[in-house]
């Protein structure tokens, strides 16, 4: 059963499925017998396309949706060119470049206003600490960095964007049908318009930009109201960071990363992986400076960010390093949040 919302369709959470999903699939065939052709070149719109039918099949079986309403929804989602365009790796490896990265995300602007935001949130941000071990000026830093504090959360509908990548960008097509799943169970479970929600081109909803999966699986309502609500409720942002952190392997009290200064050659195989495997005695027959003292159990990655035409600036990544890069990956970003965290801390 179909109800509306805003103008547009959701399906009842309580929607019986039945067995007419397999018509979905005839009928499009019927009236077009090339949608279920392999490599559709997107000319056709979602819901007439044969690999988003079998997509809809499965949720249909696996979850309970009515596959003929499912196709509905389908028939409204939009193609997002710009999405695809966003998600390729630049031309030039020498765009990468940690001198122009920084100042994004570590500037004046950001600091203020993660400074206001702490003080806002003050016993929030205890609490969570207090919970689940994650520093205050951390969590406030992956969200200072994610959408400068709920100010840039996205302009495109999560629902375009994850259809998009799921069924127009084969490269990592299989994820994001996966979080194409997530997103639509996430609706239906808080009776959401499927085409009411906002996030980024990659499809992160809230002000910590979670994808479907974590939103879910590792989101918390910590503001206890009832509800999970990352787009509205900085608190329940707040309690979702750190417990994504915590789930992750954030360690209490230990460090995160540190400066070193070599001076003999770096080998190359010591850059080789952000996981943090290596100890004191792996480093022992190369000069090297750095402020925290190492024992011989303090495991680490010797993390290298480079700039174009320069030395690279070294630095060691201990556990906590590596967990918020499985926020995200990129070394660049867990520094950025690291030196800005840095940077609240200094100025709260």
């Amino acid at each position: 059963m179909m109800i509306r919302k805003a103008g547009k369709f959701m399906l009842h959470p309580f929607t019986v499925v039945p067995p007419r999903w397999f018509l979905t699939i005839g009928l499009a065939v019927a009236l077009n017998p090339s949608a279920l052709a392999d490599g559709a070149d997107g000319s056709l719109p979602y819901h007439e396309r044969g690999e988003v039918l079998e997509f809809v099949a499965e949720m249909a079986e696996r979850h309970g949706f009515d596959a003929i309403d499912l196709r509905e929804v389908f028939a409204g989602v939009e193609f997002q060119p710009s999405v695809i365009k966003a998600m390729e790796p630049p031309a030039s490896p020498n765009v990468r470049s940690w001198e122009r990265y920084r100042p994004r995300f570590v500037n004046q602007a950001r600091i203020d206003r993660g400074v206001r935001f702490m003080q806002a949130y003050a016993e929030e941000l205890k609490r969570a600490r207090q919970m689940y071990g994650v520093p205050e000026e951390i969590i406030a830093a992956i969200i200072g960095v994610e959408t400068i504090y709920g100010q840039n959360t996205g302009k495109y509908r999560v629902i375009d964007a994850l259809t998009t990548l799921a069924f127009d960008y084969p490269r990592r097509a299989e994820y994001f049908r996966g979080e194409l799943e997530q997103y639509l169970l996430m609706a239906r479970e808080q009776q959401l318009d499927y085409f009411s929600v906002l996030g980024s081109y990659a499809g992160a909803i809230g002000l910590p930009q979670f994808m479907p999966t974590n939103v879910r699986q590792l989101a918390v309502d910590f503001d206890s109201d009832g509800r999970v609500d990352l787009r509205s409720s900085a608190v329940d942002a707040i309690g979702s960071v750190a417990h994504y952190l915590a789930v992750h392997g954030w360690l209490t009290d230990a460090p995160v990363a540190s400066h070193v200064s070599f001076h003999d050659p770096v080998p190359d195989s010591w850059l080789e992986t952000i996981l943090p495997t290596m100890t004191k005695d792996d480093i022992k027959d190369v000069r090297f400076n750095t402020k925290v003292s190492l024992d011989e159990h303090m495991n680490f990655a010797v993390i290298p960010l480079d700039t174009p035409e320069k030395m690279p600036e070294f630095w060691l990544g201990f556990n906590n390093f590596y967990v918020i890069t499985r926020y995200n990956k990129s070394t660049f970003y867990a520094m950025s949040v690291l030196q800005l965290a840095q940077a609240l801390k200094a100025q709260r």
